[in-house]
């Protein structure tokens, strides 16, 4: 096979047992990579009822085809497992260079399973494969464990995905942090490597990823990349601006959460957007893996130095989600959350239930403590204060690192928390954007964004523009088809960001002329189906209800946009999701039938 080594790396961490498993090409043109293999393994090999901490969870880490090759954004991997946060699927997608360092090690995927009965990493070079003791390493910060792995195996190419103390200490919002400052950020995959007693994994590779026709591909490549340095996000604002272009954009359009959902425009903006960021604190953007587009920043504060981040999320939910308007204090808190592992949505939505739970009178200073900062709107003492408590389960940071929703149920005031299926919610108010409204009620993860950027029609223009308030069998038909193709694309082992830019066709082109198929693009979105339906599949039988759980928050659904572009608006979701189910082939209540599990050869499982 080309672009593919046809292995996969499995580890016992309760047994010590380190193995090979081959795969075929049948396998690869069934899910592709990345979270097709992950949810391929935990359908296949896994009660779904499981606890996410128990041993018997597994914990899995997979490039893609296309990942370690020079196709545009080819550094991406998955970390695909059960959820602690929300007790469903978790697929969390990250970049960097760990995910192509895997590849050229030889590997197509490690499946983790077990729980080692001592901290250890797993160190990898190429066919060399060892669990090493990480007692020394247990309790440090990322940059600190990085470090010290990095004079340990004597080798600073290493690339290397770890956890925090968020992750050691169960912190159901924890990220896998690789190269310092990368994130596989949602679901509580840091959580599962905590209780795993995985603290690292390092990866030192010296392979080349082999591709069908190295003159097509490379000439296919050519051609991509050209289209996106000529799109106006992917050549223009990412690269300058970083993913923080979109403060403004958003805030204009009124779809900018302001504390917690209350609003959707928020008044100092400007002050934390892209352009501010660059003006003050840049020194030079940062691309991940073979990426033309570079939309990573790093800044230099006077307080803290050299940093890395923060990106459009990341601002939003340190910054206007809790009324913060201070740039400075928003990279710092950003540097804080990287440290000791956080995924910062999940973050800043936990932190900013806890500001309207204050706000509200449910939560009082009494159960902060005497010496802890108020939990209001705008106090930035709150960030620096609280990530660490939460970091060490420290206090109240005990009850905050079980994240929003265990928060809001704890001082009966669930309507305060905006997520989905226990995940907070990310950046975008989809009361400005209803078709966005029905991805995050839908979205196999929770509350998330990426999974169907359905800004990009919406608001953005791509691949055309759509009406944000339009709710036409059209615009659920887009839902599905975002969702379908962002299966593939990650799968495919490229970053979303590539959709500014490339469409379906585009990575058809670069599939076949690496892999040597000759699929149609129609095949490949129908692997993104699969995909999605495994997903879903997964997180039925792990007791997902979908006709009370595929909802927003009763704010986003009842209580119309105060100001701005918006004012007025709900999310009519009633209207959209019985024909989202309908246009998928699922049952009235969600579900999927025989005959659609058929259709998707997921009889097997």
């Amino acid at each position: 096979m080309f672009a593919y080594w046809g292995r996969i790396l499995r580890v016992n961490l309760s047994t010590g047992k380190i193995s090979e498993e081959k795969f075929d090409e049948d396998f690869a043109k069934k899910w592709l990579g990345t979270r097709g293999f992950g949810i391929y393994y935990l359908l296949k090999e896994m009660d779904a009822t499981v606890d996410p901490f128990s041993p018997e969870n597994k914990l899995i880490f997979a490039p893609g085809p296309l990942t370690g090759t020079t196709a545009p954004t080819g550094g991406r991997y998955m970390v695909i497992t059960k959820s602690p946060l929300t007790g469903y699927i978790a697929m969390a997608n990250s970049g960097g260079f760990f995910g192509a360092e895997l590849k050229f090690a030889g590997w197509d995927a490690i499946v983790v399973e077990g729980k080692a009965d001592h901290p250890v990493y797993l160190y990898i070079n190429d066919d060399q494969v060892e669990i090493r003791d990480a007692g020394h390493i247990w309790g440090k910060v990322v940059s600190e464990t990085e470090e010290t792995l990095k004079e340990e195996v004597g080798d600073s190419k290493v690339h290397i995905a770890s956890i925090g103390p968020a992750g050691e200490n169960l912190s159901r919002i924890a990220a896998v942090m690789n190269d310092e400052h990368r994130a596989a950020g949602r679901g509580g995959v840091g959580a599962v490597m905590g209780s795993k007693k995985l603290k690292a994994i390092v990866v030192r590779g010296h392979k080349r990823v082999e591709v069908a026709d190295r003159a097509k591909f490379t000439s296919v490549v050519k051609e991509k990349i050209e289209k996106l340095k000529n799109d106006p996000v992917a050549g223009g604002g990412l690269p300058k601006f970083g993913t923080a272009v979109l403060v403004n954009i958003i805030n204009q359009n009124g779809l900018y959460p302001t504390r917690n959902f209350q609003d959707s425009q928020f008044e100092y903006a400007e002050e934390q957007s892209g352009e501010a960021m660059a003006a003050k604190y840049l020194i030079r953007n940062k691309p991940c893996y073979a990426c033309p587009i570079g939309c990573g920043r790093v800044n230099k504060l006077p307080t803290l130095g050299v940093t890395e981040g923060p990106e459009y999320e990341s601002t939003w939910a340190l910054g206007a989600h809790l009324g913060i308007n201070d740039l400075a204090s928003i990279i710092e808190a950003n540097h804080l959350a990287d440290e000791y592992g956080f995924d910062t949505i999940s973050l800043g939505g936990t932190l900013a239930t806890a500001m309207e739970l204050y706000e509200k009178g449910l939560l009082k200073q009494e159960d902060l403590g005497e010496d802890a900062p108020p939990f209001r709107w705008g106090n930035t003492e709150v960030l620096h204060y609280y990530i660490e408590k939460m970091a060490y389960r420290k206090g109240f940071g005990d009850v905050l690192a079980e994240g929003g929703y265990r928060l809001a149920e704890r001082y009966n005031g669930v309507e305060y928390f905006m997520g989905v299926k226990k995940q907070e919610l990310p950046a975008y108010d989809p009361r400005g954007a209803e078709g966005h409204g029905l991805g995050y009620a839908t979205n196999n993860r929770g509350g998330c964004h990426i999974k169907q950027y359905m800004i990009s029609p919406e608001i953005l223009g791509y691949p055309y523009k759509m009406d944000p308030h339009d709710i036409s069998d059209e615009k659920v038909k887009m839902v599905i088809l975002f969702q379908d193709l962002t299966a593939l694309i990650d799968a495919a082992g490229l970053c979303v960001f590539t959709t500014f830019g490339l469409g379906a066709d585009d990575y058809r082109d670069m599939l076949n002329a690496a892999i040597g198929w000759d699929l149609t693009t129609e095949e490949y979105l129908k692997i993104g189906e699969r995909i999605w339906n495994a997903e879903r599949l997964f997180s039925l039988r792990a007791g997902l209800d979908p006709l009370k759980e595929d909802t927003l928050p009763k704010r986003l659904l009842e209580e119309p946009v105060r100001q701005g572009p918006n004012k007025g608006h709900v999310v009519r979701l009633k209207e959209m999701l019985p024909r989202y189910y309908s246009l998928r082939g699922w049952t009235e209540d969600g579900r999927i039938p025989e005959e659609k599990l058929g259709e998707l050869d997921l009889r097997e499982f």
